[in-house]
């Protein structure tokens, strides 16, 4: 510790030049004093005409080292730690909204939720705070709206929400399975002050459940305000999913629904059909059919809404169902078309003509090709050879 004391002089006899010394002395310090302490003295020069003796005023700086009572150090960074975490409400609270809210809350941002449901207990439990009540919600002014709702259900619900409570400034995401629909919903609803985010985690509960790592993840910042504020909290939601692990693909709404069409769309509807068909799991089961079991059981965890929402808003869907249709009946026609003309004549007592030929799937046309049959020079539809067709017994005729 390091004290510095201040003491008036109490003689009149001393002269400019002793007072001097006796100052220049007095500021060495005393040896004899605690090991861990430096003493410094300093006397005012004598005023001669000063007959009134002064007080000693000591003057000392104690404790430099000690702990404070208020660490700014600590405060500042709490401050900082705080102006990287966003207020996140998530509008739709169901089954995928929840599993969102969890890596949110898991990575320090504030949730708030809403639905229409009352899941105020397992907001509760995550961590959350549920708001029944979307005019509640907004006056809290989160920093992001996010849209967790049905496909079916996103134009009422945006609409529902009082945009005149939130700040002007306000991001909203979705996290819609097709793209170019929200898109056009937000642009058409929010005011040109909102920003909007378009985003699709290509996952779920089901395949997330464990791990996000390598799992892709979709964006297209369609409207994003200049301000450093503005692109530094869109940075800062995506990142959320970054360090989850997720595979970061930046793309446009139309690029997309363009492939998720050939992609997501065709295993929603492959589960489907498998589920139809009642597959069962049997005590000789391949790794292939096991892949088909699981198939059918990640697809009929999702709602049928989904999955009509992927074909009634997707407008690549239908060409992709022509193509599926198309293809079935081709590998129909290959596989009956491989038949051994001697087998043939056995199971039917029908000698074949000598010029049937054996159909062959030739190759679908890319996607985006229209399908039309093929045509004569003249332009008018080629009709396919005859060949065998179900009678009216079942059997071929």
């Amino acid at each position: 510790m390091i004290t510095f004391s201040s003491v008036q002089p109490t003689t009149a006899t001393q002269t400019p030049a002793t007072t001097s010394a006796a100052a220049v002395a007095s500021l060495i310090p005393h040896h004899n004093s605690h090991p861990h302490q430096l003493s410094f003295s300093s006397f005012a020069p004598h005023h001669p005409h000063s007959h009134r003796r002064r007080s000693r005023r000591p003057l000392s700086v104690r404790a430099i080292d000690a702990a404070q009572p208020y660490d700014y150090e600590a405060h500042l960074v709490h401050r900082f730690t705080q102006s990287t975490k966003l207020k996140i409400a998530v509008v739709g609270f169901g089954n995928f909204g929840q599993f969102l809210a969890k890596a949110f809350v898991r990575q320090g941002h504030t949730v708030y939720a809403h639905s229409r449901s009352n899941y105020h207990s397992i907001a509760q439990s995550i961590g959350a705070a549920f708001f029944s009540d979307l005019h509640d919600l907004c006056e809290q002014h989160p920093d992001v709206i996010l849209i967790c709702t049905s496909i079916l259900s996103t134009e009422t619900v945006l609409k529902a929400i009082p945009l005149q409570r939130l700040r002007r400034n306000t991001l909203f995401v979705d996290v819609l399975s097709v793209k170019e629909f929200p898109k056009n919903i937000f642009l058409q609803v929010l005011p040109n002050h909102f920003d909007i985010l378009c985003t699709h985690p290509m996952f779920g509960p089901e395949s997330g459940k464990h791990s996000w790592q390598n799992l892709p993840f979709v964006f297209d910042k369609v409207r994003i305000g200049n301000e450093d504020s503005r692109v530094s909290r869109v940075e800062t939601f995506l990142d959320v999913f970054k360090k989850e692990g997720c595979t970061m693909v930046e793309m446009t709404c139309t690029e997309h629904d363009k492939y998720a069409a050939g992609s997501q769309f065709i295993t929603h509807t492959m589960g489907r059909i498998l589920e139809k068909l009642q597959l069962e799991s049997t005590p000789i089961n391949t790794r292939g059919y096991e892949t088909l079991l699981n198939l059918v059981e990640n697809t009929a965890s999702d709602s049928f809404d989904l999955y009509y929402g992927l074909f009634m808003y997707n407008k690549n869907a239908m060409e992709q169902l022509e193509r599926l249709d198309l293809a079935f009946e081709s590998l129909k026609k290959e596989l009956f078309g491989h038949l051994h003309e001697v087998l043939r004549k056995q199971l039917f007592g029908k000698s074949e003509e000598s010029g049937f030929r054996r159909p062959m799937l030739s190759k679908l046309p890319k996607s985006g090709t229209p399908l039309l049959p093929p045509q004569s020079e003249n332009g008018t539809p080629l009709l396919p050879a005859k060949s065998e067709s179900l009678g009216d017994n079942g059997n071929l005729g």
